[in-house]
């Protein structure tokens, strides 16, 4: 189905000639750059990137937090569990799949896969073009900032 209802100004083009920021882009799953689907280097994003991301059976990902970018995770298959400390104690939000966790930006968590069978399957959007991931010693408590 084509529609061009509300169009205006804008050149519509499926041929791979066209500038990146000038047509909607198709990254199959078996054309990935790494973890990377959308990015700078796949698509031409300037403020999007989005993944997928595979834990394994009995894992953990390092502490971490993801800069100055937002993070919406959408659980594709598996049982991860997310640790963040909340400024009092550890906090940890066990997802399903067909879940949603948002992770606000410079937020120290890591992620987990307890299950000693089946791997984690994630989505990943993040609010940069591309991935940011700053790892921290340990899950240290959230300190209020003026803006909150």
């Amino acid at each position: 189905m084509t529609t061009h209802e509300g169009v205006v100004g804008t050149t519509l083009s499926s041929d791979d000639s066209a500038p990146l920021g000038n047509r909607v882009r198709h990254v199959r799953s078996g054309e990935l750059d790494g973890y990377a689907a959308i990015s700078g280097g796949t698509v031409g994003s300037k403020k999007l990137w989005m993944g997928r991301v595979e834990n394994p059976p009995s894992s953990a990902t390092d502490n971490h937090h993801h800069g100055e970018s937002e993070a919406g995770i959408y659980v594709v298959s598996g049982h991860p569990v997310f640790v963040f400390h909340d400024g009092v104690q550890e906090v940890r939000i066990a997802a399903d799949p067909g879940d949603f966790v948002f992770v606000p930006p410079f937020v120290p968590h890591r992620e987990e896969n307890p299950d000693p069978h089946e791997p984690v399957v994630v989505v990943i959007a993040r609010t940069t073009q591309e991935p940011i991931k700053v790892s921290v010693p340990e899950l240290y408590p959230l300190k209020a900032t003026a803006a909150q």
